[in-house]
Parts: structure tokens; sequence; C-alpha cells
């Protein structure tokens, strides 16, 4: 299959339906919450009644806006609302409210490790509800369906990309970046297991060096980053064999299956003219100022990329920049471990390490921890005042984790104070020296790579509070 791919160019572009953190719905009062008791959350107006009227939530929009410029779209002086006659069973009303030729946001673009990918636009609408599915299956499946509608009505905005993708590593790049964007502005929690952000993707494929797209096939509610990227290598290769064999790629909507590893028909692709869109009529459009824009433009917080170019510029790789900055709560953290003075380099070698260590094996997020900007900037002070080693700073930094003591209060209880005395280290290493005679000789006779086992020795005599440098030069100092 790898030789055939050669012959193809992918083509691949995103809908990314993200769940705006708003406290109410789009239309309605009903609280967003998730996880609350099914079907608690909901009114006439989420379930459809005669005679109720939607009502536009002013955040909904907002946010709607701070993203868009975020994605730098252009904000329309104008945009509305339209009817998308489709019928869902999870959505009482037996149509969606959404938009169409009158978007909230058009034209934009993102960098994605040094490639650019354009947004179409990004428009705003109601999410459905949630069918489930139970019962003892049978050959169609399960023997009946249960509707949560809790869901129904919250305010989703859909971000569809140009078709600027060319593999499912780019793919799922750009949508990492674009998780990384909502949640930085603060206006969806990324939340994919939740459902909280779900991916549509469109894929094709051509020959390489044609300028005419394939036919596209659609796979529908990917919700991981891992299932985004087999869900596409799956689909390259099953039109590739499609093609091979002459047949042809049908322009349809695909699951994917995440357990067999395969997508499968859903149904026949539908266009526009199938959901026939109409101006909703108990709306009116939308007029935003250019101050309204402004004025939400003026509270846009710092985005991920300026993030990273910011922490480099502290002297961070760019790989601690991209992975500090893909846990906003850890950047967070950095950040005010930062304001205390801190040296940048230190924090982050203990956050992207120990710490970050112990998070992920107690399954832990940092605020789920004791440990405090505080006390981590104070314990890098006492590193570089050399009251401690760097070593022992490991140690106690997982108390600190476990139960917030201050690192003053552990090395003054433990007495883990670092040895700086020279005559004092000196005569242990002479120590270490005489009862390591074979070893010495094996030095002498150039085996120079034991000159890390007398550090070692050293350190483990003095239980880690050595002063590493003084240790190193007495050492080279008496083996010549």
């Amino acid at each position: 299959m790898e030789d055939l791919r050669e012959k193809y160019e992918v083509v691949i572009g995103l809908e990314v339906h993200a769940q705006l953190k708003t406290k109410s719905k789009i239309f309605a009062p009903d609280s967003t919450e998730f996880g609350n008791e099914q079907n608690s959350q909901i009114s006439p107006i989420t379930l459809g009644m005669p005679g109720v009227l939607p009502v536009l939530n002013k955040e909904v929009v907002n946010m709607g806006i701070l993203t868009g410029l975020a994605l730098n779209c252009e904000i329309p002086e104008r945009c509305k609302f339209d009817r998308k006659q489709y019928f869902y069973p999870d959505l009482p009303k037996g149509y969606q409210i959404s938009q169409y030729d009158e978007p909230i946001c058009i034209n934009g673009h993102i960098d994605v490790k040094g490639k650019r990918i354009g947004i179409t636009r990004a428009h705003l609408e109601e999410d459905a509800g949630k069918l489930v599915h139970a019962g003892a299956a049978g050959i169609a499946g399960s023997a009946y369906s249960l509707v949560d509608l809790n869901r129904a009505g919250t305010p989703l905005l859909e971000i569809v990309s140009e078709p600027d993708m060319r593999s499912s590593e780019e793919a799922k790049n750009y949508m990492e970046e674009l998780r990384n964007i909502v949640r930085y502005i603060g206006v969806c929690d990324g939340n994919l297991e939740e459902g909280s952000m779900r991916c549509d993707a469109n894929i094709s494929i051509m020959p390489k060096g044609s300028d005419k797209f394939g036919t596209r096939a659609e796979i529908k509610n990917v919700n991981s980053f891992r299932a985004l990227q087999r869900a596409i290598e799956y689909e390259i290769d099953r039109q590739i064999d499609l093609v091979e064999n002459g047949e042809e790629v049908i322009q349809e909507t695909r699951l994917w299956d995440d357990a067999s590893g395969e997508t499968r028909s859903m149904r026949g692709k539908e266009d526009a003219h199938d959901y026939r869109y109409f101006p909703e009529p108990d709306l009116m459009p939308l007029e935003i100022s250019r101050e309204w824009v402004n004025e939400i433009k003026a509270k846009m917080p710092e985005l991920p990329s300026q993030r990273r170019e910011r922490y480099q510029g502290l002297g961070l790789s760019e790989y601690d920049a991209a992975v500090v900055v893909e846990i906003p709560a850890l950047s967070y953290f950095f950040d005010d471990v930062l304001k205390l003075g801190a040296n940048p380099k230190t924090a982050i070698n203990f956050i992207m390490g120990e710490v970050a260590a112990y998070l992920k094996e107690e399954k832990l997020e940092i605020g789920d921890t004791k440990l405090t900007p505080v006390g981590l900037a104070e314990l890098i002070g006492l590193i570089e005042k050399n009251v401690i080693s760097n070593n022992i700073g490991k140690q106690i930094i997982i108390e600190m984790l476990k139960d917030g003591t201050k690192p003053s209060e552990i090395v003054e209880k433990k007495g883990l104070s670092q040895i700086t005395d020279t005559g004092a280290i000196e005569e242990l290493v002479k120590k270490v020296l005489e009862n390591n005679p074979e070893q010495l000789a094996a030095y002498k006779n150039g085996k120079v790579q034991l000159f890390g086992f007398f550090v070692g020795q050293v350190m483990k005599e003095t239980k880690g509070r050595a002063n590493p440098k003084v240790v190193n030069d007495l050492l080279k100092k008496l083996l010549g």
C-alpha cells in the first residue's frame, strides 16, 4: 500500500464542533452543566413547544467573535440564523437553528508547525441531544434507544477548514492547535472525551500532480486525536483500493468504528440544498458593530503561539515550550513561578520532569496537588544559593506535591543542607579513592569513564548533600 500511496495526494478538510462554555444554552435559559441527571436541563424552548420563541444568548456571540479573531477571521457587520431542515431524533423541534450563507466568521487561518491552514468559516448553531442505545443487541443492533436532551440547545461553534491538509499528521496537529486556542481564550474546554469538541473529517485522494480534487467521504464525530489519525489512514487506503480496482469513491457520510479500526457507510452525503435552509423567522439578523468587535479584541488573551514564542525567548527549547503550552494549567503555573523571579530553565526542568512524571503516575492535574508556585520558586532559590543540591531538590519536590510543606522546612527537618566545606569534602574524596583501589588503578590506566563512579560514591557517602561542583573539582585535582 505504501507504493500505491506514492501515486496519490491526500486532501483533508476538518469541520470541528466546539461547545461554547456559556452557563446557559444558545436560545434558552437552561443550564449547560455537564453530567447532570438525564433530561433535567430542559425547558419548553428546548423542547420546541408551540408558541415559544428563541432568545439569542449574547455571551454566545461574544465567544464567537473572540474565536473568530483568534483564528484571524473577518467578522462581518451582519450575520443571520437559518433553519436547517434535517431530522434529528434527539432535537425535539425537528430542525436545527444554525447559520448558512451569512456566518459570524469568515476567511481566517492558523499557522501550524510552519504550515498555514485556511479557515473557510465559523458559524454558530445549537447542539442536538444524545441517544443512548440499550437493551440486548440483535441483528439490527440495540433493542431500544433512550434520549437525553440535556445537551440539546447547547451552543456550538462549527469551525470549517479549507482542504489544506495533506496527511493525518497535519490534521492531528491542526486539531490540537485549534483545541489549544479555544482553551486559552476560554471559550471551550476542549474535552474530546465528554464530547465538548468533536470533529468531522472530509477526505479525498487525487493523482499526484492533479489540480482536481477527488470525491470526498466524510467521517463523522471523531472524538480523539488518535482516532482521527487512524480513521484518516484507513480511509486513505480504502479510497486507493477502490480507485486501483476501477471502482468509484462515493460521496457519503461514514462512521469510524474504533474497535474494528474501520470506517463504515452511514448515509449518502447531503449537500446544502438537501437541508432546505431558510432564514430563521423567529430571530432578526444580527448587526455586529466595529466597536463591539474592538471591545472584544482588546480583551484577547495571549494565544498559544505567542506563549511558545515567549517561552523560547526565555531560553526554553522548542520542545519544552510546545509541551508546557499543551497543558494550560501547567503553563499558567509556570507563569506564576516566573513572576516570583525563578530561573525559567530550572523551573521548566522541574515542571516537565519530576512534576509531570508525578502527575502522570497519580493521574492528577497540577491543581489537584499541594504544590504552589511560591513553593517551587522557593525550592529553586535554595538550589541557586547552594543551600541544597539539584538532586536533593528532586527528592524534596515529591513531598511538596503530596503535602505542600515548605522546602526550607523539609531541609531543616531532615538535615539536607548542602555540604560546601571544601576540607570536609576533600577528606571524603580521599576516603573513596582509598576504598576503591581497583577502580583507581583502572582509571590511571586509561579507563577515564570511572570518574563518574567516584563522583557517585562521594555523593552516596554524603547522601547527595555534597556540592557536585566541589566534588568534581577535587576529584580532578586528586586524580591528576
